[in-house]
């Protein structure tokens, strides 16, 4: 059937190290908490290096949430984290508009892996 499966929040609350041992999850979903202030907090910083090493460790796709800016995305790029979602790739949006918007993105984005 194809069907995958994510860890979401991973780092937070009932995420744990146990789940990714027993889970048949393809993909960490990281905690936007992390990602929020990873550009001031060294720490948080830290943690998302620890995260995509556990991911990378286990074979798991790894995907930031809540990254709301190009210098979020730049900084995860250099972490070795290629999927993402926030406000700063875009805003929730009616499914008529994705068009558009993939072809704008396209012709204006800076990320490139």
């Amino acid at each position: 059937m194809a069907i995958n499966f994510a860890l979401d929040d991973f780092g937070t609350g009932y995420s744990s190290l146990t789940y990714l041992k027993q889970l048949p999850v393809t993909t960490l979903k990281i905690d936007q908490s992390f990602v929020r202030n990873m550009l001031d907090d060294h720490n948080d910083l830290a943690i998302l290096e620890g995260i995509i090493g556990l991911a990378s460790a286990f074979s798991r796709e790894v995907i930031a949430e809540g990254v709301e800016s190009h210098e979020h995305g730049n900084q995860l790029l250099l972490l070795g984290c290629y999927l993402a979602q926030g406000y700063g790739i875009a805003r929730p949006m009616p499914a008529d508009k994705i068009i558009k918007w993939a072809h704008d993105w396209d012709k204006n984005h800076t990320w490139i892996a």
